[in-house]
């Protein structure tokens, strides 16, 4: 979705954009209801050679400028496809999940070598593509990943709307996080955290938001089950996935970050965006986003007692939490917003296309 999200952007820039995709996937239907020109080839986990016949004929027959992939699984249709064709056109890489695999050896070799540019959504996937692939770091750059701030704008939100359909009082604080429900994400830590405040405040309610993806349902359930053994179900709201973000954040008072790793981290910056205080977890790509004691609080991942302490600190604290959420949308709007964003890539772009040209 973020791919479709960026090709909806270059063409309201009067860049002409086509998306390569997967037959009847998601993405393509939700491109074709945009009007964007979609090609569909099924490219499995190892391509076929008439897979690679296919895309080389759609490369050399639409004209192309610059082919940007966003996924390195790809680069195996697409590198032998641009050698087949012969075109010399540059080929750019967005890597948004970080890899432990060594991609060092000779085929990997041939393949990043046809990479002009690896483009890193954080600090520590371009650090992660420096350890596991031959890329020098020349060739990567730093872009990350960005957000609408107009649809999570504070001042454009209904801020009533969730809470009177959870029966939110007016004195009570919300304290939300939004996330798939998935290992890694912190929800224990979530749950233990609103067990020890739930002691101490009576006016605590706590909103969990997202679903399971595929073959994490039992996860979810357990996540549900901590939740009735800390008996603090009457503290705690499930609300299933939601398409009422910018809605769901305007209701909370206070936002939770307990990722235990994330390549960037976009819940976050909308949170920020939408003027939020947060308390995040001090790791990976949480330290590209968020500011401690300036936009957040942070605390020792997987540490559930100092979550604890600092969602407790900004429960005391109000000016903090006002001071806090300040300065996040100011930061979300200087470098995480979606029309920046695009500024850069565009940029990014024209400058490859050039330094191609003059090689030829």
């Amino acid at each position: 979705m973020y791919a479709l999200h960026t090709v909806r952007q270059l063409s309201g820039r009067g860049c002409e954009a086509e998306l390569l995709c997967y037959p009847d996937s998601r993405l393509q239907q939700e491109a074709s209801r945009s009007g964007i020109t979609c090609h569909l080839l099924k490219v499995e986990k190892h391509p076929s050679p008439m897979r690679i016949f296919e895309l080389r004929n759609i490369l050399s027959n639409n004209g192309y400028d610059l082919i940007h992939s966003e996924a390195s699984g790809d680069l195996w249709s697409i590198v032998p496809a641009l050698k087949l064709s012969g075109l010399n056109i540059p080929l750019l890489l967005t890597k948004h999940v970080g890899s432990y695999i060594s991609k060092k050896d000779f085929l990997h070799r041939w393949i990043y070598n046809r990479v002009d540019l690896a483009l890193a959504i954080s600090s520590v996937i371009k650090k992660n593509l420096l350890d596991t692939t031959p890329l020098t770091g020349e060739r990567i750059q730093l872009l990350h990943d960005a957000i609408d701030t107009e649809k999570f704008n504070p001042s454009k939100t209904d801020n009533k709307k969730v809470r009177k359909e959870f029966n939110i009082k007016d004195d009570e604080m919300l304290i939300g996080i939004t996330s798939r429900f998935s290992s890694g994400k912190g929800h224990e830590e979530f749950l233990r955290a609103a067990k020890e405040l739930s002691g101490s405040f009576h006016n605590l309610k706590f909103l969990i938001v997202g679903e399971p993806s595929r073959d994490e349902d039992g996860y979810a359930a357990g996540i549900k089950e901590l939740a009735a053994e800390l008996g603090i179900n009457d503290k705690v709201i499930f609300t299933g996935y939601r398409n009422d973000l910018p809605e769901i954040l305007a209701a909370l008072n206070l936002f939770v970050f307990p990722s235990h790793a994330e390549a960037f981290g976009l819940a976050l910056v909308e949170a920020m965006s939408m003027e939020l205080p947060s308390v995040c977890s001090d790791s990976d790509g949480v330290l590209d986003i968020a500011i401690d004691g300036e936009t957040s609080l942070l605390f020792q991942k997987k540490n559930y007692s100092d979550l604890t302490d600092k969602i407790r600190r900004l429960i005391n604290d109000p000016e903090k939490r006002r001071s806090l959420g300040l300065n996040a949308r100011k930061r979300v709007l200087e470098n995480f917003d979606f029309n920046h964003f695009t500024d850069r890539m565009i940029a990014i772009f024209e400058n490859q296309i050039v330094r191609s040209a003059l090689k030829k």
